[in-house]
């Protein structure tokens, strides 16, 4: 693969104003330990981040301005990004074992769907390798369209039609082998915006398989993640992560986090999750999780919590003070040491060219000899 200005390009001009970021004494360790980087969005700040560590063991911090970025999912090569209007594909231009300026992974903006504004949250990866997503605004899981705007694939039983109405709030998708199979909603509501008067204990879980809800009683719940057949799930409003026991229909808690937790990746024995400060307005406010923080002398924070899942322990952290107040997602990025990638508000992307294969030499024309 040949590249043209690879060099890692230089931060947006029209960055925010400055944040800080610090961590537990051994998040660099354990991401070394891990061989693993993260990624993470904010749409509050339209911000996509890379965590990952410099040639000297320390935290490297990436960022690149996206408009009101959400779900993100995907692996070592690819990445897959809501936006405001547009679902993302990023993919590494980066050959094995190449390296740019101490960047191991470049992502560059490749393909954008144009959907329209859906308020698309989680993203999953079929098996056919294509993005299966959460359409809230119209309350559906959905997959892209080469014709329209998206492609519903299922929408609970208990709404009544699709609508751009977010009547229950269907934010988090959860996936089996690659096919979809839990999601997660604030509510059950089948009118619009009904979600908002149901916040303390109307979230459920359901199975897409059978249409059965599995878990009731939720406040708020996000991100539901299956791992090796366990159904993790963050119930926000309270502040807890924990398990689903699907037999029961029971929510088992494994920690408590101080903040409103939105955004999880598993990893072996570690959770990764996101938090995020409540907003002082009528979605965030008047919810378990106020009380449980000041029950507990805490202030809410916005950062990545990892939890040991085998003693239900905090073992590392990272925290954000500043303009990022707000997390939506959050993956892991296997085998990546540093990761980097393009954006769209500098003229860096205008001049960033790769070739996927290099043509063969030509090899010289015989001369015809003449007759």
């Amino acid at each position: 693969m040949t590249m043209s200005a690879i060099a890692p390009p230089a931060p947006d001009t029209a960055a925010t104003p400055k944040f800080e970021i610090t961590s537990s004494r051994q998040f660099s360790e354990w991401l070394a330990g891990e061989r693993l980087s993260l990624a993470f969005t904010t749409y509050q700040a339209g911000k996509l981040f890379f965590i990952g560590l410099n040639p000297k063991g320390r935290l490297s911090v990436f960022e690149r301005t996206f408009n009101r970025c959400m779900g993100l999912a995907g692996d070592g090569q690819t990445l897959w990004m809501s936006t405001l209007y547009q679902l993302w594909r990023l993919e590494n231009a980066l050959a094995p074992g190449q390296t740019a300026e101490g960047y191991d992974r470049f992502y560059i903006p490749r393909t954008a769907y144009t959907t329209g504004d859906l308020d698309i949250h989680d993203i999953g990866i079929g098996s056919d390798g294509k993005p299966v997503f959460i359409a809230t605004l119209f309350g559906c899981v959905a997959t892209l369209s080469g014709t329209h705007s998206i492609k519903p694939l299922w929408k609970p039983p208990f709404i009544s039609r699709l609508a751009a109405e977010d009547r229950c709030h269907l934010n988090g998708l959860a996936m089996s082998e690659g096919v979809p199979r839990y999601i997660s909603a604030v509510s059950k509501s089948d009118v619009a915006d009904g979600w908002r008067e149901k916040r303390r204990d109307g979230g459920v879980v359901m199975d897409m398989r059978t249409n059965d809800v599995v878990l009731a009683g939720l406040s708020m719940p996000h991100s539901p993640r299956l791992a090796e057949g366990v159904l993790y799930l963050a119930d926000s409003g309270t502040g807890r992560f924990g398990r689903v026991d699907l037999k029961k229909g029971a929510f088992e808690e494994i920690a408590f986090c101080p903040g409103y937790i939105r955004g999880m990746t598993i990893h072996k024995n570690f959770a990764v999750l996101g938090m995020s400060r409540p907003r002082h307005n009528k979605t965030f406010s008047g919810l378990a999780l106020d009380d449980e923080l000041k029950r507990r002398d805490a202030e809410p924070r916005c950062g990545l919590m990892v939890i040991d899942l085998r003693s239900g322990d905090i073992v590392h952290w990272l925290r954000l003070e500043g303009v990022v107040e707000e997390l939506y997602d959050v993956i892991v990025l296997p085998g990546v040491t540093r990761p980097m990638a393009l954006g769209l508000v500098s003229d860096e992307i205008r001049r960033t060219v790769s070739l996927e294969n290099d043509l063969p030499a030509t090899a010289p024309k015989k001369k015809r000899s003449a007759r």
